[in-house]
């Protein structure tokens, strides 16, 4: 537990403070047009773009500049039904659903049409997360706070990444050391079978960050979490896997779980690493892109719905120069490329998040629901360049640059 962390972890003389919470174009503050802005598609249920009304956006709609107070956009994460955004100052607003506290606000407030500043953060946020319902941020001090009740046992370690699926956190230490949290099932956390008694579970969940040992020695760099699996990736390139895979979406064949860390060891230098509903992607030192596991509605960008069971390149001629960011819907995917965003798969809405009337989907940006099954280029405007992506449950969101 978590006295073993504190074992095997070099302490930092900095307190850890994980941020974590649940239940455009643009000027800058000194009135100079900013450099980055946000862009939004996708479904629109409960505000989540961002855009000041619940309608669904089926191509990149900026997000004004007065939301954020004139501030320049660094990065941008899509959850459930929600979204973060973190300005260059360090500071962090959200939209969209809150019937979880994933907005950081009060609980009166059951969703923003409109980013709002999430109170009670320290100054310096460096990074943003957004889970299925849960929200994370962290502090150029490398500090970690719980809300909205702080988690003592996390002081004294710094966290410099943290990535969260739809149940579950799993985040790395400066030493490069893996932790995990949450729901426990299917493996997603990477810690075995050790809470079980003749077989069967203890625990649906692990209430406190607990140390992945499979992975100790490891310095972990990457890190992602999906709907049921999570995967990481190591100092030399090495790509570990763990959680779902009845639809092999780990590239293990067809068994059913893996729950402790596998590497797979078929792929060239793998550099990023995306999670989605039931599928990877992963981008090599040498900018190619390779996906595997469920390719429902053509998520995997292949040019077909065929299932994968191992890391698949993706040689599309849209791609032309390599591939820099992917990032993972539920079962939609998005990267970028010379700048340039690319999306494929799914194309409609369903779901938990529906709302009469307003809900649809988008989250491909290509004017209409149509599903995709290979990359095609998401036309954003002249004289710009996307930096960051990022997939939501169903929909979008990029931060591009001035040229």
């Amino acid at each position: 537990m978590w006295r073993n962390v504190l074992r095997k972890t070099t302490l930092s003389s900095g307190e850890l403070e994980l941020l974590t919470w649940r239940r455009g174009y643009s000027s800058s503050t000194s009135g100079h047009p900013a450099r980055r802005f946000a862009a939004v598609w996708g479904n629109g249920d409960f505000g989540r773009l961002g855009v000041g009304t619940l309608d669904s956006q089926w191509s990149p709609k900026p997000i004004n500049c007065s939301s954020f107070h004139h501030q320049s956009l660094k990065s941008i994460a899509c959850g459930g039904a929600h979204t973060l955004f973190l300005t260059e100052t360090g500071r962090v607003y959200a939209t969209g659903l809150n019937d979880f506290g994933q907005l950081g606000s009060s609980d009166l407030i059951k969703y923003s049409r409109e980013p709002v500043e999430v109170s009670g953060l320290a100054k310096g946020i460096v990074q943003i997360a957004a889970g299925y319902h849960h929200s994370c941020a962290i502090t150029e001090a490398a500090k970690a706070v719980h809300r909205p009740t702080k988690v003592e046992c996390l002081s004294g370690l710094t966290i410099k990444l943290a990535a969260l699926g739809s149940e579950h956190t799993v985040a790395v230490t400066d030493g490069g050391e893996a932790l995990s949290w949450g729901a426990v099932a299917s493996g997603r956390l990477g810690h075995g079978l050790e809470s079980s008694i003749f077989g069967f579970l203890t625990s649906n969940s692990e209430y406190t960050p607990r140390l992945i040992k499979k992975l100790e020695g490891i310095r972990v760099k990457r890190v992602a979490a999906g709907l049921l699996h999570s995967a990481c990736i190591d100092e030399t390139g090495s790509l570990f896997v763990f959680g779902d895979k009845v639809v092999a979406n780990l590239g293990f064949g067809e068994a059913k779980n893996a729950t402790m860390p596998s590497m797979i060891n078929t792929l060239p230098y793998s550099e990023e690493v995306a999670c989605g509903g039931y599928h990877t992607c992963v981008v090599t030192r040498g900018g190619e892109l390779y996906t595997w596991g469920s390719n429902e509605n053509g998520c995997l960008g292949i040019g077909s719905t065929d299932v994968f069971h191992a890391p698949e390149r993706i040689q599309d001629p849209f791609l032309k120069s390599p591939v820099s960011k992917v990032s993972c819907g539920w079962k939609h995917t998005a990267a970028i490329s010379d700048g340039k965003v690319f999306t494929w798969g799914w194309g409609g809405s369903h779901g938990t998040f529906s709302v009469d009337g307003h809900s649809s989907g988008g989250q491909l940006g290509h004017g209409s629901d149509v599903d995709y099954t290979k990359p095609t280029m998401v036309h954003v405007g002249e004289n710009v360049k996307a930096l960051e992506i990022s997939c939501g449950f169903n929909h979008t969101g990029a931060i591009f640059g001035y040229m």
